[in-house]
């Protein structure tokens, strides 16, 4: 039987703002393969604004100054024909911050948008953390 997965989606409304967000949670006793690779994935599109682009600068560089080559970190543009077939193979159809061990992918776009640009030390432990969860 395949692993299973769950998601929750919860929401609240904070002054008058909507916040999402979203758990992508594997039982307890599901695991991954050993010995399959760590990547990160950033998806995006030909039309971007600042936050795309530091989103990206950002994780490439705590991505590669954390754990240098243990770790793999790729950008692709769902514009263009490689990234739309990437983005098939995972699931992808929008931009999105990926990491993915085998068949586990945890999103983190979300802390993406909330402190790539505004709180980039945080953004990094984010990044850190997810990652060494999957080593």
């Amino acid at each position: 039987m395949k692993n299973m997965r769950f998601l929750f989606i919860s929401s609240i409304l904070i002054s008058g703002i909507m916040v999402l967000a979203a758990c992508n949670q594997q039982p307890k006793g599901s695991q991954v393969a050993e010995g399959e690779d760590v990547s990160v994935y950033y998806f995006h599109t030909n039309a971007r604004c600042v936050t795309c682009l530091t989103i990206e600068e950002e994780a490439k560089k705590d991505v590669s100054e954390l754990f240098g080559n243990k770790v793999v970190f790729a950008s692709y543009n769902l514009d263009e024909k490689e990234g739309l077939e990437k983005g098939k193979g995972l699931g992808v159809n929008s931009q999105m911050l990926i990491i993915v061990k085998g068949e586990q992918k945890i999103n983190i776009t979300n802390e993406g948008f909330l402190y790539a640009r505004t709180n980039p030390e945080k953004f990094r432990k984010i990044i850190e953390e997810n990652i060494k969860s999957l080593l």
